[in-house]
């Protein structure tokens, strides 16, 4: 297989062993029946391992290690696939450390309603160029749906006709779009179709993918859910108070707290719509509906669906039905957990590790060819264009000339740092015009400098346009390819042995994390 993945630097606040150590022992004693009362909402997969995972699971003898995200057109982002391995790697990890079963599990956030999120993805096309594939706009003033309740259809038929359109030919081209045919179907929602293709893609893995909108789910989380409405007072000001802290220690907080807002959204009149606690009640941001804290109980009782958390409350939710000792995310998700802290401790729910994903670049062979040549770095690409080909052009200057360059450059600063000491000592008022001129003379070979780059940024055309096609592969539209393409983009090209060398650097990502020396130490 001709790519290889080359992953970032680890974060300075990598967790170490003790820490998951310490998560699992604060799971001892815990009894689980959630976990089986939540059967129904794991999606099913083909093959032993998915199937092992999820009966390990449901019986509630197995630990979790948790990671998650919104549905995605076509599988999302590619740190979607990153996510759901560095939870294998780590569940793999820690099952061999304590000879006990530990299951990665992929919580489908299906109750977003951020529809402008998930209707796109982008691929690179056969001509090197990022093709940007997209459902339909939703209409101005439209209900906000959440994406389970938001259809494939209409547009998805037209996005996989794209699809297929700019994928270059390889003999697994078609395999790839017959996996995701399968699993976006026109009917199906958003939400299912997503589940569904990651199901598919990581059953080898043995990750259970979660339906995190499933009615037998809201049901077996709703009394952690009605303690948050009912002391959605006091915990919004745990939260400030928590956000005053973090902030004062120099650390985000993403999500605004301590402004009255409550930590539960509901499917109203205008769609789904946040709380605010209002009086005795609540009233939805959006639409200014009222709801008595019985509203929502009997909501919760006949109608679950209609309830979900926040982005502070989903992870304690998720902790509270499955026995979670680590949460794998990205930078906010991560920020989000640490704001969550007031939450698991109320709510008497452990808190899981926070654990980075990997992060990094797939680097295609003849995008490494590329780098070798110029000698650069794949993160290096991230720099902006000019100054990237400003900074080729100069590396590339003759020997000589840079030589000669750098000599006159010298030879300048020396013999103008005797005509300033020579005439401070005449007259001190002469400094300032001998700088002035010192500076002018220097500016002067700094032009001569551009005007050689400029010469070989013009011939030098080749190089130029081999670094904006490597560039279009690890920073498409200026982003980290992580964060753009989608995993189409390089199962089309070289298949499933790609899953398997991403599974590759999860576990060596995992690994430096388990060596790493806890934070503060």
């Amino acid at each position: 297989m001709t790519v290889r993945f080359e992953s970032a630097a680890l974060p300075v606040d990598a967790p170490g062993a003790a820490a998951y150590a310490v998560a699992m022992a604060a799971q001892a004693g815990r009894a689980f029946p959630a976990a089986a009362a939540a059967a129904p909402a794991l999606v099913s997969a083909p093959g032993d391992a998915a199937a092992r995972a999820r009966d390990s699971l449901a019986s509630g003898r197995a630990l979790a290690v948790t990671t998650g995200q919104q549905p995605g057109l076509f599988s999302g982002p590619l740190y979607t696939v990153h996510k759901a391995l560095t939870a294998v790697a780590l569940a793999e990890a820690l099952a061999a450390r304590w000879a006990r079963p530990v299951v990665p599990v992929f919580w489908v956030a299906g109750d977003d309603h951020d529809f402008a999120e998930i209707n796109h993805c982008a691929v690179l096309g056969s001509d090197g160029e990022v093709h940007a594939l997209a459902l339909r706009e939703r209409p101005a003033g439209a209900p906000m749906l959440p994406a389970y309740r938001e259809t494939v259809a209409p547009g998805g038929d037209e996005a996989l006709a794209a699809l297929e359109a700019a994928l270059p030919p390889s003999d697994f081209r078609s395999e790839t779009l017959a996996w995701l045919r399968a699993a976006y179907l026109p009917e199906r929602s958003m939400a299912e179709a997503f589940a569904v293709a990651l199901a598919e893609l990581l059953a080898p893995f043995g990750v259970v993918v979660c339906r995190g909108w499933d009615g037998a789910l809201k049901r077996a989380a709703a009394p952690l859910m009605l303690e948050a409405l009912r002391s959605a007072h006091p915990l919004d000001e745990a939260l400030a108070g928590e956000a005053a802290r973090l902030r004062g220690a120099g650390l985000e907080t993403p999500v605004t707290v301590g402004e009255g807002m409550g930590l539960a959204m509901v499917e109203g009149s205008g769609g789904r719509d946040r709380l605010r606690i209002a009086d005795a009640g609540f009233v939805t941001r959006r639409a200014g509906e009222r709801f008595a804290l019985a509203d929502l109980e009997a909501l919760v009782r006949a109608t679950p669906e209609r309830l979900s958390a926040n982005v502070l409350l989903r992870p304690v939710i998720e902790a509270h039905l499955f026995p979670t000792v680590a949460y794998v995310g990205g930078p906010a998700e991560l920020a989000y957990l640490r704001q969550a802290v007031p939450l698991f401790a109320h709510l008497a729910v452990p808190q899981p590790v926070p654990t980075p994903r990997l992060s990094g670049f797939v680097v295609e062979a003849k995008v490494d060819k590329t780098l070798e040549r110029l000698g650069l770095a794949p993160a290096e690409l991230g720099r902006p264009d000019g100054e990237l080909a400003s900074a080729l052009a100069r590396e590339a200057l003759p020997a000589d000339a840079a030589q000669a360059l750098g000599a006159l450059r010298g030879g300048l600063e020396e013999r103008y740092t005797a005509v300033r000491e020579a005439a401070i000592r005449l007259e001190r008022t002469l400094e300032r015009p001998v700088e002035t001129a010192r500076n002018q003379a220097l500016h002067a070979v700094d032009e001569i400098e551009k005007r050689l780059v400029a010469a070989l940024k013009r011939n030098n055309d080749t190089a130029l346009q081999q670094l904006a096609r490597a560039k279009a592969n690890l920073f498409p539209s200026g982003k980290p390819q992580e964060r753009v393409l989608t995993a189409a983009t390089y199962l089309a090209r070289h298949g499933r042995p790609v899953m398997a060398m991403l599974h590759a650097a999860a576990r060596a990502h995992v690994e430096r994390l388990l060596e790493a020396a806890p934070p503060g130490v």
